[in-house]
């Protein structure tokens, strides 16, 4: 049975049996039903055999009462028993086996409703597990999806629409403003920017002139870039990056149930014990007796109970759970992995450092490129305004503006012409200015002039995120991470920064999507880890490593790839997810052992005819209401889901 068909068969015993479930209390309680209508006796060798266990007549009543009971057993029992000796057969000796023994049992008692609720439980954890599977399957949509499948080739003075496949290596094609660059190329003519952050993982915009080098997938700024074609669509680094995708969805760590790691020693325990006490008794009913009690339901209800209620109570933390594996299994990661951009920085350009020439002063400054920069669409204009907001300095009025793409931006400020912009600019107009221009930094920069005369540099970095050092530092100490890292798409410097500013001694810098997925494989392989990241880039790691946690939602790609999403890009919600999962392992072993333990304790007191199989059906109901009581427990959020500061 194909993992699809098997899915949707699991879907039609879940609804079949809360519909059939539902239609029987309607039923007992809302109807006035004679519950003896027939009894249909068995006259065969088999039902002999039977009843002479029994030392009488082998009866079934087949109420109205009981026919939608019937129907679940026959159309949900029968497959999902077939299923479980098929896994058996093949070697497979989880917490199901115990539960297809328990559903013929009841069956054999006449316990339809138990039998029922066994089936409805069973089904509803298969669901349940098979949730991230289907997750997983709409990655490699979302990375098609995101693409052009036309590009606009200039072809003798003349624009075309054709489709990206049929574009060829030294084609001419026009990316247009805000357009998703097709293939990998070099700018013919054009000047402008591209956002390849989600591709490389820096967080700025790259200038782009005649020349430079693109790469699919990158976004476009505010102006048209014609470029060559240097690569075909499949060759080109975003096919790449879908093509890597591909491999490590098939490589994908699959984790097991813990319902199936406790049921591996509980199931041949209950069987030794109920057929020591019909050995050692000589009454099958001791038997039948022990296997009613020892029905796993703590198991099988109390486990899926705790992990949707955590699901629930991550849900209303703006925590997306998309593989409810991972709440199983997040407490037991020990190598914790970091992408700079997004995660434990802001992503977001911030003025760092303004260094004045002799004859100026920084408020002055700040004053004059505070008031220009309130008209530019530049990524770091936004930076500038906000230092100058910060400084408490007055911003003056402006006129003659003008900005050009590579240029920068110039405009007169009271009475003084002002410009901002790059080195590299500065330099081509102004040789003499190579002297008085300060060292470049390995960071982004600016250079300000005031009437033609240098005046300042402004240096600028990712700022980091206010919270960034205490959450790294209280990893090992309160979740045992014996290993924390970042690795990233960025320089050496701007990495080295970072590390050095939160406190991570192991760092990866100028790391492709590729290089950053053997890394991520190569630590899995050494113990399980959780990695955090945020843009296409970080795709193939997060769906490499043990866990992948990604901030937001900017790429659709990366939370498709995730196991988890933090809505609101908050290190804390990191730390609440860590929390819940471990409060999630220890509610659900509470449940499911606590469970057991009762159980183990009934079996052994049924064993000893101390208790019939009807009295041993209502104990193990009991022992299951006070397991699913705790399992809820996990939608109750604590006092405090976090334990850093």
């Amino acid at each position: 049975m194909t993992q699809t068909k098997q899915s949707s068969t699991e879907k039609f015993i879940l609804a079949f049996s809360l519909i059939g479930i539902f239609a029987y209390l309607v039923l007992k309680y809302a109807l006035t039903v004679n519950d003896e209508m027939y009894t249909v006796s068995l006259h065969s060798s088999l039902a002999s055999s039977v009843a002479e266990i029994y030392q009488g007549q082998l009866s079934f009543p087949l109420s109205l009462m009981q026919m939608p009971l019937y129907l679940v057993i026959i159309l949900g029992g029968i497959p999902l028993v077939w299923q479980i000796l098929a896994d058996f057969f093949r070697g497979d000796f989880g917490a199901d086996l115990l539960a297809g023994l328990s559903i013929v049992v009841a069956v054999w008692l006449g316990e339809n409703l138990a039998a029922s609720l066994v089936i409805l439980m069973l089904a509803s954890g298969v669901v349940l597990e098979n949730y991230a599977v289907k997750k997983a399957s709409s990655v490699l949509e979302a990375l098609a999806k995101r693409m052009p499948t036309i590009a606009h080739r200039k072809l003798n003075g003349k624009l075309a629409d054709i489709s990206t496949e049929k574009v060829s290596i030294g084609d001419s094609l026009l990316v247009l403003p805000h357009e998703i660059c097709p293939v990998d190329g070099t700018v013919l003519e054009g000047v402008g920017s591209m956002d390849e952050s989600y591709l490389t993982g820096e967080p700025y915009h790259m200038e782009k002139t005649s020349g430079s080098q693109v790469m699919s997938g990158a976004i476009n700024g505010d102006a048209a870039l014609l470029i060559r074609a240097d690569k075909l669509v499949v060759d080109s680094r975003y096919a790449k990056i879908t093509e890597v995708m591909r491999r490590s969805e098939q490589d994908r760590p699959q984790l097991r149930r813990l319902g199936d790691q406790l049921g591996a020693w509980y199931m041949p325990l209950s069987l030794m014990i109920a057929g020591i006490s019909w050995w050692y008794s000589g009454d099958v009913i001791r038997f039948l007796a022990v296997l009613v009690i020892a029905t796993p339901c703590p198991l099988l209800i109390g486990i899926p109970v705790v992990i949707i209620s955590s699901i629930s109570l991550a849900a209303k933390r703006e925590i997306i759970i998309k593989n409810p594996a991972i709440l199983e299994t997040i407490g037991a990661c020990t190598t914790a992995i970091f992408d700079k951009t997004g995660t434990l920085t802001y992503g977001r350009p911030t003025l760092t450092k303004l260094l004045p020439a002799n004859n100026f002063d920084q408020n002055t400054i700040l004053t004059l490129i505070g008031s220009l920069e309130r008209y530019s669409r530049h990524p770091l204009s936004g930076s500038i305004v906000k230092a100058a907001e910060t400084a408490g300095v007055l911003l003056l009025k402006v006129d003659k503006i003008k900005e050009l793409p590579g240029e920068g931006i110039i405009g007169r400020v009271d009475g003084k012409q002002v410009q901002v912009t790059s080195r590299k600019n500065i330099l081509e107009k102004h040789e003499e200015y190579s002297e008085e221009l300060p060292p470049a930094t390995d960071g982004l920069e600016c250079v300000v002039l005031i009437d033609n005369q240098y005046a300042a540099q402004l240096q600028f970095r990712d700022e980091v995120r206010s919270d960034s050092p205490s959450f790294i530092n209280h990893l090992q100490p309160k979740h045992a991470f014996g290993k924390v890292m970042i690795v990233s798409g960025d320089r050496e410097s701007e990495v080295r920064y970072l590390a050095d500013k939160v406190g991570i001694k192991h760092v990866h810098f100028s790391q492709s999507p590729e290089q950053k997925l053997e890394i991520v494989k190569k630590e899995t392989q050494a113990a399980k880890t959780v990695y955090l990241g945020d843009g296409i880039n970080d795709a193939p790691a997060l769906t490499a490593a043990t866990i992948g946690i990604a901030f937001g939602q900017n790429s659709d790609i990366t939370g498709e790839s995730a196991d988890a999403v933090i809505m609101d890009s908050s290190l804390q919600k990191v730390d609440e997810l860590i929390h819940i999962g471990e409060r999630m392992r220890k509610i659900a072993i509470q449940s499911a052992v606590g469970g057991i333990l009762l159980s183990l304790v009934g079996m052994v007191i049924a064993g000893l005819g101390y208790i019939t199989p009807v009295v041993g059906a209502v104990i193990q109901e009991v022992i299951d209401v006070v397991a699913i009581l705790n399992a809820l427990r996990a939608a109750i959020p604590p006092k405090n889901l976090s334990d850093y500061h």
